[in-house]
């Protein structure tokens, strides 16, 4: 029943439609056969329970993370093996306020910081978490967008783990309550900033561009004002309002497009970025998708011509 009560509040805490979960044999480092996705109400039926506590003492550790396919669920982890005094009321004073915290074994953190209600793009998501874990002193080893960590209510059964008394230490919640970030829009416009201006130029850029539907932002983890934020940093490093104080927004739309796509930027980032940092989008244009699709396949062209090497 204990192990019931604190799996049951760290899900809480943590919504989400599907967990993975994960049983390592803590001495062989294998895996039990089979990886399952549950729902919050499958994970928390007493029979689950009874299942993962019954492996939990054959020498599996429980490992679990939300889970949303080829997409981070905007959670993201902090892995504090020796965190400093009082780090939970400074993660609430800078606006990254966990959402769980739980003891691995003494003086042993992991927490859970929540940026988004949408799905985030991996390489998103493991920006922010490299970001969060330099500063607070986190495992950089573990900071990824799918990187899964111990499920409340069982034991640590890592030999090195083991206490005085030769048990194993129990995974302990410190801290449970479902919230969002308060900084979390500056936390995303400053990794995706980072995405799209300092990343180098190797993924493919594609002429053929899939259709970009009106809410194709969302599916990238990134609300309007961030996106608008990513466009401005765009002509900031291009230096198009320096260059041109009155541009021609239709050709700027382009140039941020090129800067873009040149250093690796999604397509469909690129194209919600256009749509909702470009002033005045739509302006006149009858259809606003067409001229996205023409604007990203001109950029994409000229991308190609001037890095030869990235493929078709």
């Amino acid at each position: 029943m204990l192990s019931l009560a604190a799996l049951r509040r760290q899900l809480a805490a943590m919504p989400c439609p599907l967990y993975e979960v994960r049983l390592i044999h803590s001495v062989s480092r294998k895996p039990h056969p089979g990886v399952r996705q549950w729902t919050a109400f499958q994970l928390s039926d007493p029979a689950t329970v009874g299942f993962l506590r019954i492996r939990n003492r054959e020498g599996y550790d429980v490992y679990f993370r939300p889970y949303a396919g080829d997409h981070n669920t905007g959670y993201i982890l902090l892995d504090l093996d020796q965190p400093v005094p009082g780090i939970l009321a400074h993660l609430r004073a800078q606006g990254h306020e966990p959402c769980v915290v739980v003891e691995t074994s003494p003086g042993r953190w992991q927490a859970w910081i929540r940026v988004s209600h949408q799905p985030l793009l991996p390489a998103l998501a493991t920006r922010l978490a490299k970001q969060l874990a330099e500063l607070y002193g986190a495992d950089r080893a573990s900071a990824d967008w799918r990187h899964s960590r111990r499920l409340a209510g069982f034991t640590n059964r890592k030999p090195r783990r083991r206490q005085m008394d030769g048990l194993a230490p129990w995974v302990k919640l410190i801290h449970a309550r479902a919230c969002l970030a308060g900084d979390r829009a500056a936390l995303l416009e400053m990794a995706a900033a980072e995405l799209a201006g300092y990343r180098a130029p190797s993924p493919p850029v594609r002429a053929a561009l899939p259709p970009y539907a009106a809410d194709s932002f969302s599916t990238a983890g990134l609300g309007p004002t961030v996106l608008g934020a990513l466009y401005r940093n765009s002509l900031n490093r291009l230096r198009i309002l320096t260059r041109y104080p009155s541009p021609d927004w239709s050709i700027a739309d382009t140039w941020v497009a090129r800067g873009l796509l040149a250093t690796g930027t999604d397509p469909d980032l690129v194209a919600a970025v256009l749509r909702h940092g470009s002033p005045g989008f739509p302006r006149h244009h009858a259809d606003p998708e067409d001229y996205l699709r023409r604007t990203l396949r001109c950029a994409a062209l000229f991308s190609r011509a001037r890095y030869p090497r990235l493929p078709d």
